[in-house]
């Protein structure tokens, strides 16, 4: 006995379903890679040849205009004035004893403003880091 299928199967590859995951690939990428913002702050850091690897927690930012940026772990920046530096760094020191303070300042900031947060880092025995970009 003979059966026969009603419906032929097409040997034809559609391509219109792989566009679509495409595109929602590369939207999905799009979406995300600006999301990751390391520095939202505009500061030129200085270069220098070697690069060290450490997991600041806590940043302490200086821009060109002599403005003061402070942020713990993943959170924002947020403008404070120089007083605020010192009890906000303490803050997070008692909430993280192993942290590091990693001070990204503008390569036109005088030697003097980066002085006095070293100064501080001292005082309190914080691990410093100071941000750098890599020589091209």
């Amino acid at each position: 006995m003979g059966l026969k299928r009603r419906t032929k199967v097409s040997e034809a590859f559609s391509m219109a379903s792989m566009t679509d995951v495409i595109f929602l690939l590369l939207i999905f990428f799009m979406v995300t890679s600006t999301v990751v913002i390391p520095n939202a702050i505009k500061v030129t850091l200085p270069q220098a040849q070697k690069q060290t690897a450490a997991k600041p927690l806590t940043r302490v930012t200086i821009d060109a205009s002599l403005n003061y940026y402070v942020a713990f772990g993943k959170q924002k920046e947020v403008q404070v004035s120089f007083q605020e530096i010192t009890p906000f760094l303490q803050d997070c020191y008692a909430k993280e004893p192993e942290m590091y303070v990693a001070l990204y300042a503008d390569e036109t900031v005088p030697y003097k403003e980066i002085v006095k947060i070293l100064n501080i880092a001292n005082e309190n025995k914080f691990k410093m880091v100071l941000a750098t970009r890599p020589q091209k």
